[in-house]
């Protein structure tokens, strides 16, 4: 009696392991589908920087030659 009660217990585990895995998953997924507003400032932010190649830059590269 005791074994198959431990295997009840196992199976409980495994069962509320995978409902909160499935439960975060959907709480991630409705946290991304919200945030796009406030992200695509950030990318008009970004895309208007561009990529400025800097005194310290170049002397990076100018270290890195073989």
């Amino acid at each position: 009696m005791s074994q198959k009660k431990s295997i009840l217990s196992r199976r409980n585990f495994l069962l509320t392991m995978g409902a909160g895995g499935v439960a975060t998953a959907a709480a991630v997924a409705t946290n991304k589908a919200q945030q796009p507003s406030t992200g695509e400032k950030e990318k008009d932010k970004r895309a208007t920087a561009g990529y400025s190649e800097s005194a310290h830059i170049r002397n990076y590269y100018r270290t890195t030659k073989v």
